[in-house]
């Protein structure tokens, strides 16, 4: 079985589910509204910028699962996921993700955005494997810090070459579907990368080399 590889955030999103759960905390009254809007924004732009410092992004991002009981996130995901994520699950990418289903690929998620908001957004798509940044666990409650490597640029290589030893499988035939230039490292690993709505950046990269360049929005 080959290994069907996609990124989440504006891919088979139609938008960041990170961004949106900052925005969503912000409405709720669970962080500083304008401080953490002007930030939020800040690495967003800097993601995009290719600039990002993903060590100081998940400080920021972890915070509030550290300062809230463990049932209150749960309980605000749940709505977080119904009411914002739910509505840009694009069709197409259901779509997409059934054809490698029936041709009996191995389908993967792997994202940057923590495993707490993106686990149950791989659940919605039926994707049972996901590679996602973990937060750290003590007694219940999450710590603020990261367990292990994040799964962000060479760190998603890093991740999956660990996933791939323990199922024992291997890129052979393997696809990515990202839009992000920050996903070259692994879009160049496998057999077949295919760029999603791509930035400027990955779809200059994608022309040149010939990778094939689609759309799940239009």
């Amino acid at each position: 079985m080959a290994l069907a590889i996609f990124d989440l955030d504006n891919t088979l999103l139609a938008g960041d589910s990170d961004y949106l759960w900052g925005q969503f905390l912000a409405a709720e009254g669970l962080v500083d509204a304008e401080e953490y809007a002007n930030e939020n924004v800040r690495f967003y732009r800097d993601y995009h910028a290719g600039t990002l410092d993903i060590d100081a992004f998940l400080r920021f991002s972890l915070r509030p699962l550290r300062d809230h009981p463990r049932a209150t996130l749960e309980a605000l995901r749940a709505r977080f996921v119904a009411e914002l994520i739910e509505p840009i699950m694009l069709p197409a990418a259901r779509t997409l993700i059934e054809g490698h289903r029936a041709a009996g690929d191995t389908l993967l998620i792997i994202t940057a955005t923590n495993a707490f908001v993106t686990a149950p957004i791989a659940n919605r798509f039926g994707i049972e494997h996901l590679i996602a940044t973990l937060p750290a666990e003590e007694n219940g409650r999450f710590t603020g810090e990261t367990a292990g490597v994040p799964s962000f640029r060479d760190g998603k290589v890093t991740r999956l070459q660990d996933w791939l030893a323990v199922h024992r499988q291997d890129l052979a035939g393997s696809s990515f579907y990202s839009d992000s230039h920050n996903d070259l490292p692994l879009l160049e690993r496998v057999e077949h990368p295919i760029a999603v709505d791509p930035d400027p950046r990955l779809r200059e990269t994608a022309a040149a080399r010939h990778w094939p360049i689609i759309s799940l929005r239009n």
